[in-house]
């Protein structure tokens, strides 16, 4: 299938630029370049996820597609136009969320009656709460940004970084550690396949605690 190569490809760059674009000063060339590969990447990795999942008949992997490719369009709407009162995409877009969260619900409730019933051993359980929450989150902050209309600078940075991590963080975690059996024995027995992992949620610490600092500004370049 076509799709798989595409999927790998854009999975590979997906990883590649969104750490070149969160080590990257905010706002320099360096970060928008990188960060629209990413975009771009993102979009061909969870198109062909979810048709491959949709085509598999595994229905499992469409809910983590569609929450990446969510996240990614709304962290990039964030700073690529001024957040001045709603729109229809952004009213779409929370719309998509919502059923990402009444999905991973459903899904819970499936998994956890099938693991009580002993067909299923409900593996897939948590996993849908980490993708249930983070939707829940994003839709409150969608309605928090419809309802202000407006939302200050250093806002819709915090906004962007949160949305973009979350995304990178997802293609890194299926990566390292949901496709821990490419590497070799060594190093999956080692531990380090959760380092990049680790290193995507202490950037973005880091660069959240930086974007809250009122004398700081992206450099535009």
């Amino acid at each position: 299938m076509i799709l798989l190569p595409i999927h790998i490809v854009g999975g590979l760059l997906s990883i590649i630029s969104g750490f070149v674009a969160l080590l990257a000063y905010k706002g320099a060339g360096l970060h928008r370049k990188s960060g629209m590969i990413f975009v771009f990447a993102m979009a061909a990795l969870t198109t062909s996820g979810t048709v491959m999942a949709v085509v598999n008949r595994q229905p499992f992997n469409v809910v983590p597609g569609v929450l990446t490719f969510y996240l990614v369009l709304t962290g990039l709407l964030t700073v690529r136009r001024p957040a001045a009162g709603a729109r229809w995409i952004d009213v779409g877009a929370m719309l998509v969320a919502v059923v990402v969260i009444v999905t991973c619900v459903l899904f819970i409730g499936i998994e956890a009656l099938a693991s009580a019933r002993g067909e299923r051993g409900g593996g897939f359980v948590g996993i849908y709460i980490i993708f249930g929450i983070g939707a829940f989150l994003a839709v409150i902050g969608d309605a928090r940004t419809l309802k202000a209309r407006r939302i200050g600078e250093q806002q819709r940075l915090a906004r962007h970084l949160r949305r973009m991590c979350f995304a990178l963080l997802i293609a890194v975690g299926s990566f390292f550690i949901g496709q821990a059996q490419v590497f070799p024995e060594p190093l999956r027995s080692s531990g380090l396949l959760g380092l990049p992992v680790l290193l995507v949620v202490v950037l973005l610490v880091f660069w959240l605690i930086r974007v809250s600092l009122r004398k700081w500004r992206p450099r535009y370049a």
